[in-house]
């Protein structure tokens, strides 16, 4: 699927690199799990670590 991007999907940073808004990832309808920083979904890079272990658990399998 690919999602047409709109001027307030995204914005340069002073670093040049393309970063998504909350609207662009909630017109997505996912979570990437890369701890993107505008992600409405709940997941950070500093959560990344209790996610998957939580998953893990979920899943029977460590």
């Amino acid at each position: 699927m690919h999602i047409e991007l709109e001027p307030d999907d995204y914005y340069i940073n002073e670093q040049g690199y393309k970063v998504f808004t909350e609207k662009y990832h909630l017109k997505r309808g996912y979570c990437c799990l890369n701890g993107c920083k505008h992600c409405p979904y709940g997941f950070h890079e500093k959560k990344k670590k209790s996610y998957y272990s939580k998953k893990l658990d979920a899943d029977g399998k460590k």
